[in-house]
C-alpha cells in the first residue's frame, strides 16, 4: 500500500514541529518521493544524523508503505 505525500509531511512535522517540508511524488505512484526538510533540530548534526531523524519520524514505514525517499535536509540559515 502506497503512502500519500500529506501523510509523509504529517509524520515528519509530528516529530519535527518547526520543520518546513516539501514533498514531491517522483513517479506518480505514491511509492517514490523526494523530500526537502528544513528544521532547527538539524543544527550541528551530520547529514547522516539529519536523515536518521527523518527516517525515525516515519516510524518504520520506509521499505514498506514507502519504498523510496530521496532526502535533502538542512538547518535554517
Amino acid at each position: 500500500m502506497a503512502m500519500q505525500a500529506v501523510d509523509i509531511e504529517r509524520l515528519i512535522k509530528e516529530s519535527l514541529p518547526d520543520a518546513m517540508v516539501q514533498i514531491q511524488d517522483l513517479a506518480g505512484d505514491g511509492d517514490h518521493y523526494s523530500a526537502t526538510v528544513v528544521s532547527s533540530a538539524f543544527k550541528g548534526k551530520s547529514r547522516v544524523q539529519q536523515h536518521q531523524l527523518v527516517y525515525a519520524a516515519l516510524k518504520g514505514r520506509m521499505g514498506g508503505e514507502l519504498h523510496a525517499l530521496a532526502l535533502t535536509t538542512s538547518a535554517p540559515e
